[in-house]
């Protein structure tokens, strides 16, 4: 199988996306009935950290070694990623002895560059500008509580983030529309995304991006590397918070996802993430389901 890396959402097709949510649906129903599943007994994933994680590093760590492989964790703190040693020569050194590098990082090419002298597949665990594995969660947990994702709207209430540009290459990809509301000056930024203007629509009121909407969707204000905006962005996001009255916007049978960490008050209220329209907590898992599948398939294909 030709060397494939997953940086971004468009990485994939709609095909191989469809494969995907089918093999972690297969994988996840082991995993629920204690059968092994280690396709990938004897291989390494090497995962980098810049940005601090729990449920990266735990879905992906987990997931490695219910795989049958194993890990090797590295920080900028206890390696030379970072320091003086190029980007470019740190790719070339550990591809040439583990499996697979997950990379969680600032910008996206800082990625990038890993990847183009990586002799291994290169995840994107979290940049500044995409979270596909996210996003494929959160979407494999849309199709296991209401099936197919084709012609449903997702209301995007927030940051015009990482998250926010990843669910309009989804979007773009698969079939669906997000309707995007957030702070003047939080915009999302099409060209970063990548995509038409086709797949997606923008409201200034969140009250109206909600209406009909089949998922409601969030993240914190304040993403990793943007603390000093905190008090700025509290100020600016004060009218999104996705609370009950939203949730009664959107389509009866809505859900509710959010990436997590959530600060209960500020960009949720406490009874729509606790209430009975949350997915959180099948979102959160599902991380580890979609990301064995994904692991699985960039190093011996379809199985």
């Amino acid at each position: 199988m030709s060397l494939k890396h997953y940086l971004q959402f468009t990485d994939l097709n709609a095909d191989e996306y469809a494969y995907l949510f089918e093999r972690a649906a297969l994988i996840k129903k082991k995993f629920k009935a204690y059968e092994k599943h280690q396709p990938l007994a004897d291989r390494t994933l090497a995962m980098i950290f810049e940005k601090a994680s729990t449920r990266t590093r735990v879905s992906f760590e987990a997931g490695m070694y219910q795989l049958g492989g194993s890990v090797v964790h590295l920080t900028t703190g206890d390696s030379q990623l970072g320091r003086a040693e190029p980007i470019e020569d740190s790719a070339r050194v550990i591809s040439r002895m583990v499996d697979l590098v997950m990379i969680r990082t600032y910008e996206q090419t800082k990625i990038e560059r890993f990847a183009e002298y990586s002799r291994v597949p290169v995840i994107n665990g979290l940049t500044n500008e995409f979270h596909p594995c996210q996003i494929m969660a959160d979407i494999f947990t849309f199709i296991e509580h209401r099936g197919s994702i084709r012609g449903k709207t997702v209301a995007w209430v927030g940051d015009g983030n990482n998250m926010a540009n990843t669910w309009l290459q989804a979007a773009e990809l698969l079939g669906f529309t997000v309707h995007v509301s957030t702070p003047g000056g939080y915009e999302v930024n099409q060209a970063v995304a990548g995509v038409s203007s086709a797949c997606y629509q923008v409201f200034e009121d969140p009250m109206q991006a909600c209406a009909g909407a089949d998922l409601v969707t969030t993240d914190v204000w304040t993403s990793m590397g943007y603390e000093a905006e905190n008090e700025a962005r509290k100020k600016a996001f004060a009218d999104w918070c996705v609370d009950a009255d939203m949730m009664r916007a959107a389509k009866p049978d809505a859900l509710f996802m959010h990436c997590l960490p959530a600060h209960r008050g500020e960009e949720v209220e406490a009874e729509v993430i606790d209430g009975p329209q949350s997915v959180v907590w099948d979102e959160a898992e599902n991380r580890l389901h979609v990301q064995k599948a994904l692991m699985e398939y960039l190093l011996l294909g379809r199985l």
